[in-house]
């Protein structure tokens, strides 16, 4: 499993102009699943998420978490949950990419639900985007802080 953290200070997901899913400050996490995935990787990122200290501290040092922010000073931060397929395109050949390693759908929409869930459990307030629909996904990126989780560098 994969997910692609984007710390925001706003984003969006809307689905034919319609808007399902939005936060202020937070994490826009576009998530993969591929076909050795299973529920212990999505609780396993979703609680590197959740501990994860990429927010600045009252020093402007990046030492805090989500969790941090939810039970500290300031005023919290949302997670916006987008799945995301394409985390696990093969490039190495061609110019067309391969998604062989993506999870089917019946395999991979539990999963996706099973990681923003997780992050339900540690009280922090989730958004998520439509399983399988053409998203239009808008955010403004902070800091910026983009990192790459990948639950196989953590032997799951």
């Amino acid at each position: 499993m994969r997910v692609l953290i984007q710390r925001v200070s706003h984003a969006r997901v809307t689905v034919a102009d319609v808007l399902i899913g939005e936060i202020g400050r937070g994490f826009l996490l576009l998530v993969g699943v591929t076909h050795r995935d299973g529920p212990a990787d999505a609780d396993l990122l979703a609680a590197k998420v959740a501990h994860l200290r990429v927010f600045d501290d009252a020093t402007g040092n990046i030492n805090r978490s989500a969790l941090d922010l939810l039970t500290g000073e300031g005023n919290g931060v949302g997670m916006l949950v987008v799945s995301q397929f394409t985390l696990y395109a093969d490039t190495r050949r061609g110019r067309r990419p391969s998604f062989t390693e993506a999870a089917p759908p019946g395999h991979a929409a539990p999963l996706v639900d099973r990681f923003a869930s997780a992050l339900r459990t540690f009280g922090l307030p989730v958004e998520e985007g439509r399983f399988g629909a053409e998203m239009a996904v808008e955010l403004v990126n902070d800091g910026p802080v983009t990192i790459w989780l990948d639950s196989a560098d953590f032997g799951s």
